[in-house]
């Protein structure tokens, strides 16, 4: 079941980000990347990519379903957005909850549902308006890589710290119970959220944006290739 909601996941996000090649004009082709339009050539390796990310980060979630507030799926979606900009890193946050958020094991709930597509878009786009001020970092020393792998781990923390509030506050409306109670039963489930995405976005971060720039021509934005 998972490997065919992988291939229809693939398949939407293909359809979708031709769409957005389609804004190509004639000449130097164009596609929209956050929310301004940046000259680069949409091409089919990172449409590919995309696709490839927005699956994982489906399909991840899926796997690692046993694991309470342990999944990869928040850093697939930074990842997306720090790479392409902040509307494809938002897209793949709510391509991926729009799939995953309706076909769950654990139930459904519209309220929720809402809550996890904004709050999951949220890591692409601050994903994708971290890169400018990032990527010469990528072509430093090993200690300011270090500092800044320590740093994707910092704003992991405060990205999952945002998302769960806002799914608490939602669970605690929808639920009829008080918001600060729903908060603070939750703490220890958010911690192990915090601190597996703070681990997650600390190690993964820079060798996976390493990884799709060499992939699609890092040099478009602004990443040194190694």
């Amino acid at each position: 079941m998972d490997h065919v909601n992988s291939r229809r996941d693939n398949g939407s996000a293909l359809d979708l980000l031709y769409l957005l090649r389609a804004f190509s004009g004639s000449g130097r082709k164009r596609y929209i990347v956050g929310w301004i339009i940046h000259p680069a050539d949409m091409n089919t390796p990172k449409i590919t990519i995309i696709a490839i990310l927005t699956a994982l980060s489906i399909g991840t979630n899926y796997a690692m379903i046993s694991f309470y507030n342990v999944k990869f799926m928040n850093l697939i979606v930074f990842v997306a957005g720090f790479c392409f900009g902040p509307l494809v890193g938002a897209f793949v946050g709510i391509l991926s909850w729009s799939v995953y958020g309706v076909i769950n094991p654990m139930g459904f709930s519209l309220h929720i549902w809402l809550a996890t597509m904004f709050a999951e878009s949220v890591y692409g786009i601050i994903g994708g308006l971290a890169r400018k001020p990032l990527t010469e970092s990528f072509a430093g020393t090993v200690r300011e890589q270090l500092v800044l792998c320590a740093f994707f781990g910092l704003l992991g923390v405060f990205m999952t710290l945002f998302y769960d509030v806002v799914t608490n506050v939602v669970f605690g409306y929808v639920s009829n119970s008080s918001i600060l109670v729903t908060i603070l039963l939750g703490v220890p489930f958010s911690m192990i959220h915090v601190i597996s995405n703070a681990l997650f976005f600390g190690v993964v971060c820079v060798p996976a944006i390493n990884a799709v720039a060499r992939v699609t021509g890092g040099t478009v934005y602004g990443i040194p290739k190694k």
